[in-house]
Formats: C-alpha cells, sequence, structure tokens
C-alpha cells in the first residue's frame, strides 16, 4: 500500500526521530526547521525530502499530514493552522498547555473531518501493549495500584517543568491501564535550578474504582531509572525500560487464619516484540490517514492526559492540596469527553 506523504515541522531533540522513521517508511516529502542547525539535520536524515525554514511552506505542501515536534507553548498555535489548512495532524505531547485549548483543537479536528494525533509513544511500546493485555485478561487480578518512576540526570527545559516534560507518558499509560480518569489528583514538587520550574514532582491518582497510582518524575536525580509497577490481587508486574525487561511475579498477600501472609513467588520474564516504539507509532498515523479511523492516542486521548497534567498543575501551585477531576473539568460550555 502506497502511503500518504507528511511534513515534519521541527527537526530538534525529538523531532529528528520522526524525520528518521518517516523517511525509512517512504513517508516523508517535508521537513520545516527555522534553524540551520536543524536543517542540516533533516538533509542528512532524509536527502530526498524537501527542506524549509517556513511553516508556511509546510501547510501548502502537497501532503496528507503535518507532524509538530516544536516547543510545547507552539503546538495549540501550529495544530490549530494545520487543521485550518485541511491537514491531518501528528503532535507531539502535549496537545496543548491549556485543557480548553486541546478542547478546541478536538472540536477542530472534529469538525473538520480531520485525524488528530497526540504523540504519546509508550502507548505503542510492546512491552506496554502486552501489559495491558494481561491486566485485561485479569492475570494480575483485581489492580490495586500503579506507581511509576521517570528520573534521571537529564535534559533541563526552560520552556516547561519536569510534570510537563515527562509525565504526559506515564499519565497516558495509567489511564490506558486503569481505563478511566482519575476523580482526585494531588501533586508536590520543588523548584531548585530555576523559579518557578519544577525539577521534581509527585503526583497521585485516585479512581472512583478504588485504584491509586503515583507518578514521580525528576530530571535532578542521580542515575536514570523509567520503571512502571502495577500490583494487583493475584500478580504483580514490572516493565523496565532501561533494561527492557517486563516481569511478572507471582507475588500477593493471603489472608489465612486471620493473618495476612505474603506469597512469595519467582518472577518471570515476559517476552514482548522489539520493534521501536516510535516506529509503530509512525506507523499508526499512517494508517490513520489510509484508513480514516482514529488512532489510538487520537485527541480525545490526548485531551484526557492534559485534563490530568491541569488539574496535576493546579495542586502544584497549592502545595500538593488536592483537585477534583470531573469528566468537564475545564470545559468549554456545549464540550464533553467521553471515556
Amino acid at each position: 500500500m502506497q502511503h500518504s506523504k507528511v511534513a515534519v515541522i521541527g527537526c530538534g531533540y525529538w523531532g529528528k526521530n520522526l524525520v528518521r522513521n518517516f523517511a525509512q517508511l517512504d513517508a516523508l516529502a517535508m521537513v520545516c526547521d527555522s534553524t540551520p542547525g536543524g536543517r542540516a539535520t533533516a538533509q542528512a536524515l532524509a536527502p530526498e525530502a524537501a527542506i524549509v525554514s517556513c511553516v508556511a511552506a509546510a501547510l501548502e505542501a502537497p501532503v496528507t499530514g503535518v507532524v509538530i515536534a516544536t516547543p510545547a507553548e507552539t503546538h495549540y498555535a501550529l495544530v490549530t493552522q494545520a487543521l485550518e489548512a485541511g491537514k491531518d495532524v501528528f503532535v507531539e505531547k502535549p496537545l496543548a498547555l491549556t485543557y480548553e485549548q486541546g478542547a478546541r483543537l478536538v472540536r477542530l479536528a472534529e469538525t473538520a473531518g480531520r485525524i488528530l494525533m497526540v504523540g504519546h509513544v509508550l502507548e505503542y511500546h510492546p512491552a506496554i501493549l502486552r501489559l495491558y493485555s494481561l491486566v485485561q485478561e485479569g492475570a494480575l487480578g483485581k489492580v490495586y495500584y500503579i506507581y511509576s518512576n521517570r528520573v534521571s540526570l537529564g535534559k533541563v527545559r526552560r520552556e516547561e517543568n519536569i510534570l510537563w516534560s515527562f509525565a504526559p507518558h506515564d499519565v497516558a499509560v495509567i489511564l490506558r491501564l486503569v481505563g478511566s480518569q482519575p476523580f482526585q489528583v494531588a501533586a508536590y514538587g520543588g523548584c531548585y535550578l530555576q523559579p518557578n520550574i519544577a525539577d521534581v514532582t509527585v503526583t497521585h491518582l485516585l479512581f472512583d474504582n478504588g485504584v491509586r497510582a503515583h507518578i514521580h518524575v525528576s530530571w535532578l536525580h542521580p542515575f536514570k531509572e523509567q520503571r512502571l509497577v502495577v500490583v494487583g490481587s493475584q500478580q504483580m508486574a514490572s516493565f523496565d525500560d532501561v533494561s527492557k525487561r517486563l516481569v511478572l511475579y507471582d507475588q500477593r498477600v493471603e489472608v489465612q487464619a486471620g493473618e495476612p501472609v505474603p506469597i512469595q513467588g519467582k518472577g518471570e520474564e515476559v517476552p514482548f516484540a522489539s520493534d521501536e516504539p516510535l516506529r509503530r507509532e509512525c506507523q499508526a498515523f499512517l494508517e490513520a490517514l489510509a484508513t480514516r479511523r482514529p488512532p489510538v492516542t487520537d485527541g480525545a486521548s490526548g485531551l484526557r492526559v492534559l485534563q490530568v497534567l491541569q488539574a496535576a498543575q493546579r495542586s502544584l501551585v497549592m502545595n500538593g492540596e488536592p483537585v477534583q477531576v470531573p469528566l468537564d473539568f475545564g470545559h468549554p460550555q456545549g464540550s464533553r469527553v467521553t471515556l
């Protein structure tokens, strides 16, 4: 099947990976970057693609889809322009910087009949897909709680805090695993390197079905860890994205003669496909362009993540005071997102 062609806007830290993948999928027609370095990178990665510096050129190009990998504060304006230009859009996370902006983009895409996809790449990770299957099959029993750590001495950003930089990945995965929105969010954090930009946050999510989750993110940490743990009534699972291992533990606590007794079973490594998650994500966008069916991480999905992030940010500035999250939290009048 001949793929539709796309234009990528932004060939920087993450955009270059998108350029590489779409070029290898023979779907890249153009790369737009405002910097000489970005254009040079694009030329090296995709010598057959047109390289431009003007966003207008990408929006006017004869392509079906536009891929946006620019700083988060530019997402709302660029996605709006691309949708109004009649393009399908794949935008890196977050969809926008406020829930209201995100809701406008979702409505605009629906009105225009365009595909809107958000770059939550972990949802395409073969290990996460396998973990989701285990949860759906009931292998873990009733899910009790989920926690994720995404920490490193990493790339410190000046335009967004650690919550908005790192946590969207984990929020997206946790919402998918639980299958609903939390009704309450609380977030704590600290600003050590720059005023008013959190370097470390811990976010707590509470769901109607009793599941609790917490997300610890930091770019001020002595070692790199990217770990997701799901604890169930029958078994427990852990995915370590650094060592690339998904392990299912036959461990639980049983009540025997009125006393809680830990059952210390063995851990068994669960195999999963070795496909690059970003490649799968890019293929999902191309499939959506061809079939006109929304991808897993569509605009509504991105909006649900944005809802949680905005609640967490509100709690963060109130020093951890819990924020209630009704379904229509922050929604413009007359619009509602359903799960």
